[in-house]
Order: C-alpha cells, then structure tokens, then sequence
C-alpha cells in the first residue's frame, strides 16, 4: 500500500521523452490497466485512438497549439467519450426493435446525461493509465487543449456523432534522471468539505494558493513586473486568453453536433 501512495504522491508530468518506443510487454500492461478502470455499468463508454501516424502526429500536435511533444512523443492516446458503439449495437443488434415490440419503450437519441457519464468513463481510464504508466517508469502528460479546434479534430480521427475527445495522454520514458520536482497542490483543507458546499473568498482562496503564488514569485514569474498575484497570473494567463475562447467555442460546437442540434 505505501508503494502505491508513494507512486501517487511522487507523480509529475513529464513532457520530454527518451528517441525509443514504449516496450511491448509495458504497453499490453498499459493497456490491461487502463481497461480495469471503473466504469458506468460495465459499458465502457470510452474508447482509445492511438495516434502512431507521424503525418498525423504532426497535424495532431498542430491542432494542440502546436506543442511538438506531442509529435515527438512515443505513444499518443486520445480518449473518447464514446457513446456511439451503444448506439451501434442497440440498433444492430434489434434491441431498439424488440424494446418497441414487446416493452413499447421508443428509442431516445443519447443526451447529455449520457455524455456526461461517457466523460467520466474515458477521464477515469485515462488516470488508471497514468498510474500505470508511472509504475512502470513511463512519463505522461495531460493535453488538455485536445478540446481546442474540434472541427479539425473531428476529421483527422474521423469522429462520429456520438464520440467526442475527453482528454488527451502522450507517453515515453523520461529523459534524465534529476531529482524530482513536484509542484505544489492546495491543502486538503481548501478541498475537502462537510455536507455542503463551502464558498471560498478571498482569505480562504489566498491561503490556498499561497504557496504556488510565492514560488511563481520566488521565480519572477508573477505579472506587473512580479508585483501582481497569482489571480493575476491565470487571469491574464488562461482565464481571459484566446486559446480558452477557443477551447469554449470548440466545446460548444462538441456538445451541440452530440445533441444534433
């Protein structure tokens, strides 16, 4: 058990790989792991694109604000909420056709119910292959701007209505063994609530960021020539930037084409 909390606790992201492939026997334990992960009703309602092409690697990479790691990266897994292979069996198996005929049930399309627990089901195997992969020695990172340019996405992986990105994981063995760096999380006391939903405000809020604020600082990476706080910084940095008005516009146009409107 420590062995496991101590995999957790010393898990950071790593976004530069060894020139090698993910090792055969380590990828099926990778996949094993990854297909043990909990799931709505034993549906698995995800599925996994490996992106191994390196002309799509590249246009992948490009879609995600042009971060070469990702083309550079031995293994690419993109997860999909993936509500279309029930779609698929419901109606090819006659189940739609039975339910009609002898439970005078009618076929509904998939809404966002439905979407929301495909999400969960592809975010929670994804993080069974991230703590797989840690025990194995192989780094991961999330990509989250996998949910910018949705249109092009689409194409490139050739996405049916009912399956859209949920995240993103790329792969491969670190490169160099220096000491580890973890940055810092909130205290549980800032996350953890009883009951009901605590709003947090700005005293409580400026403690628990206090120690990512002074180590931006430390770093002289705060905005206002280091003057300013660490609100400032994901203001400025993520909350008002151009590629989160992407990132919501390209969500918009995922949820909309799921729904069919």
């Amino acid at each position: 058990m420590q062995e496991t909390l101590k995999l957790l606790n010393n898990r950071r992201s790593v976004r530069a790989f060894q020139e090698r492939p993910i090792e055969e026997e380590h990828l099926s334990l990778l996949k094993q792991a990854t297909l043990r992960a909990p799931t709505a009703g034993n549906m698995a309602l995800y599925s996994v694109i490996e992106v191994n092409n390196s002309d799509k690697k590249k246009t992948l990479a490009g879609i995600c604000d042009n971060q070469t790691m990702i083309s550079k990266a031995p293994l690419v897994w993109v997860f999909l909420a993936d509500m279309q292979k029930w779609v698929n069996y419901f109606h090819e198996s006659g189940a739609v056709e039975r339910g009609k005929e002898q439970k005078h049930v009618s076929y509904r399309k998939p809404g966002l119910g439905d979407l929301h627990l495909c999400m969960q089901d592809a975010i929670i195997a994804a993080q069974n292959a991230v703590v797989a992969a840690e025990a194995l020695g192989i780094g991961s990172c999330y990509i989250g701007d996998v949910i910018e340019h949705f249109e092009n996405l689409k194409d490139l992986l050739e996405l049916k209505q009912y399956t859209i990105p949920a995240c993103m994981l790329i792969f491969g063995y670190p490169k160099g063994k220096g000491p580890i760096k973890l940055t810092p999380r909130c205290p549980a006391s800032s996350i953890f609530m009883e009951n009901r939903y605590e709003e947090p405000h700005i005293e409580v809020l400026g403690n628990a960021y206090k120690e990512h604020e002074e180590q931006r600082r430390a770093r002289h990476a705060l905005p206002y020539e280091n003057s300013g706080t660490l609100a400032d910084y994901y203001y400025l940095r993520k909350h008002t930037s151009a590629f989160m008005e992407e990132m919501n516009r390209s969500t918009s146009v995922m949820f909309d084409w799921w729904c069919g409107h």
